[in-house]
């Protein structure tokens, strides 16, 4: 059975390496939550080590800018990982049989926000899939529309024609940014999984993401705890990796659940999954 705990605080002491989520955890896209800067504090106060882990398609130096824009400071916690950072990685070095496959002609499906991933390599960024060696897929562009895939779908079956490998760089099937939820690389991704199209997830919950992180924790699994708002890929990804979870209610499910806790558990159920605690969001107290 899950504990439903008001705050954040009583899971300190049982742990001393903390997974954290950023966005439904720590902030909405915007600005941080309430109570997140001083939780972060909190555990550092205490002695425990802090590693920011983010689905985010965008470099680790990016996304410290933001939350230092957000006034999440860069003592709050020892660590970043990104998935991002995390493809940035594999398709640089090339060392990974699927990636050192895919060729060096590259299609963008994203926003010139995401170029930061990219930039840098020996990769040549092309506009049509005739072009293209594979396709990397970083979200929607806010210029062609964030809540529907539909004007994705003609670029998706072009590529798919052409039998084009994809990298997603965010399984992250949503997101809710102020209030409003959009559509992430993930669901770009599966669509185009379902049209019988090779993917590579890079990301939570898919384990090779979590290497880095628990190498910069540095403690036994045993003593991490894993605090994010979404069941399919923080808690699932914990789960896959053998740490505890704890399953931020405020986020992602906020909509669904709300502070229904016989809803929560029935849910976590039948995900098959069985974080051990809940909070309604990520702060040190009620």
């Amino acid at each position: 059975m899950m504990r439903f705990l008001d705050g954040f605080a009583p899971l300190a002491e049982q742990y001393d390496g903390f997974i954290v989520d950023l966005w439904g955890v720590i902030h909405d896209g915007i600005s941080a939550y309430p109570g997140a800067r001083d939780t972060l504090a909190a555990l550092r106060a205490a002695g425990k080590r802090v590693v920011l882990l983010s689905n985010a398609p965008r470099r680790v130096s990016v996304v410290c800018d933001g939350l230092r824009a957000m006034g999440v400071a860069d003592d709050l916690y020892d660590g970043v990982m990104t998935s991002g950072e995390y493809t940035r990685g594999l398709l640089a070095e090339r060392s990974d049989p699927w990636f050192a496959g895919l060729g060096r002609r590259m299609l963008h499906l994203g926003a010139p926000k995401d170029y930061n991933l990219f930039e840098g390599l020996d990769l040549e960024r092309v506009e049509d899939p005739a072009e293209a060696d594979f396709l990397l897929n970083t979200g929607p562009n806010p210029e062609q529309g964030e809540g529907d895939p539909a004007p994705y779908l003609p670029l998706l079956d072009a590529c798919a024609a052409r039998g084009l490998k994809m990298v997603c760089a965010n399984p992250d099937l949503e997101v809710i940014r102020g209030g409003r939820r959009l559509i992430c690389a993930g669901l770009l991704a599966s669509l185009y999984e379902q049209k019988g199209c090779a993917v590579r997830w890079i990301g939570k919950p898919h384990p090779e993401v979590y290497g880095p992180v628990l190498r910069m924790l540095d403690v036994p699994r045993a003593r991490v705890l894993a605090v994010g708002d979404a069941l399919a890929t923080d808690m699932r990804g914990a789960k896959a990796v053998g740490v505890d979870g704890c399953w931020v209610l405020g986020g992602i499910h906020q909509e669904m659940i709300g502070d229904d806790t016989a809803l929560a558990e029935a849910e976590a159920s039948s995900a098959g999954l069985a974080p051990v605690a809940c909070v309604p969001s990520f702060r040190w107290a009620a």
